[in-house]
């Protein structure tokens, strides 16, 4: 499929992941709804909805920055609509924002819990909802969601209850939207890293510079986008993704180009055994 005057509607799409998905389409020039929170840039997290919007113009792409809280249902109509009216439709939504916080039961606050679920279970709902009328429309649809195999053993869920039921809960959503929409012709799947990805998250809250040593660049994510979303949508859904496997579909093996540290270490991903 030719992403040329396709409309991508990416959350979470001021920084990392969603920047490196962004661009990646961009460049195959299609439309990127850049939607999130961030319009004054904090220099511990770097890049704006607009950073990321022009970025996206220079790379052959046409964009629209849209501020939008997705834990707000109001915020969410008015992004949807906003891209509607620039775009004409929506042919693809990335879930991509998310928040994270690796805490054990009792150290969870009660509104750190609220967040986590009102960002990476509700929100994530609540702007697929909105998009999907306008999916309906488009000839190849495709819905991805970033978030993990879903396995079972408590040895990943016992850490960090919290976070990971809100994450295995994105999954969930992917397995049913793929049946559910199954018969309009739309796509939904997700994807997650084999080995940590080199973000802000990443540096801030889970391992500092020594992490990110050891960790990928969110190009391979990006790649992998691309590879998920040119494909046949009433053919490819109903997946939970790793990167490393995608990539090698495409008859890709080597993946030094995308390591911080070349030949160096790499830490292993969350609910990646």
């Amino acid at each position: 499929m030719s992403f040329k005057g396709k409309t991508v509607f990416i959350t979470g799409a001021s920084r990392g992941i969603g920047e490196a998905i962004a661009l990646r389409l961009a460049k195959e020039g299609a439309n990127i709804v850049v939607v999130a929170k961030s319009v004054a840039e904090d220099p511990r997290l770097g890049g704006t909805i607009y950073s990321v919007a022009q970025k996206v113009n220079d790379a052959g792409g046409k964009a629209l920055a849209v501020q939008c809280d997705i834990r707000d249902e109001e915020q969410i109509i008015a992004a949807v609509q906003q891209a509607v009216t620039t775009f004409g439709g929506i042919d693809i939504l990335v879930n991509n924002a998310s928040a994270i916080s690796l805490s054990g039961t009792e150290q969870t606050e009660t509104k750190r819990f609220d967040l986590i679920h009102a960002i990476n279970v509700r929100g994530t709902f609540l702007v697929t909802k909105h998009c999907v009328p306008f999916l309906k429309k488009s000839a190849n649809a495709h819905i991805l969601t970033l978030s993990p195999p879903i396995d079972m053993n408590p040895k990943w869920i016992a850490p960090t209850v919290a976070y990971t039921i809100s994450k295995y809960n994105m999954s969930m959503m992917t397995l049913g939207w793929a049946q559910e929409f199954k018969g309009h012709g739309i796509a939904a799947n997700s994807l997650w890293p084999v080995t940590t990805i080199a973000t802000a998250a990443v540096k801030n809250i889970l391992g500092g510079e020594m992490l990110i040593s050891r960790s990928r660049k969110p190009e391979i994510l990006a790649d992998c986008a691309y590879y998920i979303l040119q494909r046949p949508s009433k053919e490819c859904t109903g997946n939970l993704f790793l990167d490393e496997d995608i990539l090698k579909t495409e008859g890709i093996t080597n993946l030094d180009a995308y390591a911080v540290t070349p030949g160096g270490p790499l830490q292993k991903d969350l609910y990646v055994s």
